[in-house]
């Protein structure tokens, strides 16, 4: 259950159950990371872009832009473990391939949908889109960033949502972070429903989503990277958080060790498995823009 705050009512609660998750083109030239057999020390990669591709696929010019960048760019922590939002490890510590360098927060927030919307925000933020930041809560209310910088604060009345402007405006990067953490209490998978939309797998890029809604759970991941081979069939790397709220890591692939952590799906409604979670088919989607 995610944490309610004390300016918002109980009434919320019913909506925070169906949000949560539960278990179910650039060549890397010769200086960059080596990769050997498991008996032998490995150089491991400091970022996401320098994850070595599998051979005879390569990181497409046509997907660099500043989103794909921004992913790409992301770093990874030296310590491979990840970790919960309270400081203990997670049970399971097969899942991931490497951990983001992103921090999870002190409370039990930033699940699977909200590191999925983490990493969209704070690439719009970055690059200062801000009237792209917005989220509906589970009750259908949009949540946007312009507002909550604005000093509007939500109101809830029974499961209406009004907006009260109660604080100074205020646009700096630790507002930002408050206003997520409002985004993790009050939205989820169910309500990403309204924010994404289903696309092809063949039109795949950096950024999008794996995203399925449950009763009463489900889950999402990001797709970090994309690369393809000379017919154009992508490969692509996967992140995660998942519950209780904990590292976002890059995932491997359970079901092929020698392209692992890349996954490739060839056949038309075909499942993808990940290592604490199996998306139906049709489930990847990108970001309503």
């Amino acid at each position: 259950m995610k944490f309610l705050p004390n300016h918002l009512t109980a009434s919320f609660l019913a909506f925070i159950v169906l949000n949560s998750c539960t278990a179910q083109t650039e060549h890397m030239d010769s200086n960059g990371p080596t990769y050997q057999a498991d008996s032998v020390s490995v150089t491991k990669p400091a970022s996401v872009v320098e994850i070595p591709t599998p051979s005879g696929f390569f990181r497409s010019a046509k997907d660099s832009g500043s989103l794909t960048r921004f992913l790409r760019a992301l770093s990874f922590k030296e310590d491979n473990t990840v970790y919960l939002f309270d400081g203990t490890k997670k049970w399971n510590q097969s899942a991931q391939y490497a951990v983001l360098d992103i921090d999870i927060g002190k409370r039990d927030l930033q699940q699977c949908a909200d590191a999925t919307m983490r990493l969209r925000a704070e690439h719009l933020f970055k690059t200062k889109q801000y009237d792209k930041i917005g989220f509906h809560f589970t009750s259908g209310d949009l949540a946007s960033w312009n507002r909550y910088a604005a000093g509007y604060r939500a109101k809830i009345s029974g499961n209406q949502v009004s907006w009260v402007r109660s604080a100074a405006r205020d646009t700096s990067y630790a507002n930002f972070r408050k206003y997520m953490n409002l985004i993790y209490s009050y939205c989820g998978t169910r309500s990403m429903q309204k924010e994404v939309t289903p696309i092809p797998l063949q039109d795949i890029q950096p950024g999008d989503v794996f995203h399925q809604t449950g009763s009463p759970y489900g889950h999402a991941v990001t797709v970090m990277d994309v690369a393809r081979d000379s017919t154009g069939q992508p490969v692509f790397l996967l992140s995660q958080s998942y519950m209780p709220a904990q590292s976002i890591h890059v995932l491997v692939n359970p079901n092929d060790a020698d392209l692992s952590p890349w996954y490739r799906m060839e056949n038309v409604g075909e499942e993808l498995v990940t290592p604490e979670w199996t998306f139906p088919p049709n489930s990847l989607k990108r970001w309503n823009d």
